[in-house]
């Protein structure tokens, strides 16, 4: 989008969410005082679903994020390492084609995260270690691609449980259903480049099969 067109849509949805917050607090209001407490879970929910729209383009512009595919992305480099995310709601509500089905969705959503993956492991030294989270990818799976599983930082496990509603409107967005994801699911992974580049045959292979 134009820069205005960017700014008219996120304005567009601040002003939606505040309208949407602003009803539920008075029909809290109409039908108990005592129930008035939950608009801060409202706030707190509308917030986690809100913010993608705002912070990664806000974070792309600045830097602090890269796109390596559609749904793959990066912080920048920090001693050596460097910390890869999916896509978000931000990329799903915006990327994503209305006719797929579920399953071309999340074949599309892997395809382009081993894509994106692809991409990085050209740009980068081989000693870099390439480090994620997720509750999608299982061990077996992590060991083709050349990484392995390593122990979760709690506090990567907070952030995913505090925005549980942004990352199941991701979900049932990329399945094209109601999804509940399970937070105890959720595992980090990390290789080296060099570990990657030794499966990258394996990873074309992969793309093609899901293409």
């Amino acid at each position: 989008m134009p820069k205005k067109q960017q700014t008219l849509f996120q304005v567009k949805l601040g002003l939606f969410s505040l309208l949407g917050i602003t009803l539920f607090g008075l029909v809290l209001f109409l039908i108990d005082l005592h129930l008035l407490p939950l608009v801060f879970l409202a706030i707190a929910i509308n917030l986690s679903l809100v913010a993608p729209f705002f912070d990664i383009p806000a974070l792309v512009e600045k830097g602090s994020l890269t796109y390596h595919s559609l749904f793959l992305l990066s912080e920048r480099k920090k001693k050596g390492s460097v910390t890869i995310h999916g896509g978000t709601l931000f990329d799903y509500y915006f990327v994503l084609d209305k006719e797929l089905s579920g399953q071309e969705r999340t074949k599309l959503i892997m395809a382009e995260y081993l894509k994106g993956l692809l991409q990085l492991i050209q740009q980068e030294e081989k000693g870099v270690i390439l480090k994620g989270t997720s509750y999608i990818i299982n061990e077996k799976t992590a060991a083709k691609i050349g990484m392995k599983k390593v122990s979760t930082d709690p506090i990567q496990t907070f952030i995913l449980a505090f925005n549980y509603f942004n990352l199941m409107a991701s979900v049932s967005l990329a399945r094209k259903a109601i999804k509940f994801p399970n937070i105890s699911k959720v595992s980090t992974f990390q290789g080296t480049v060099e570990d990657i580049q030794k499966n990258e045959n394996y990873i074309k292979k992969l793309i093609l099969k899901l293409e």
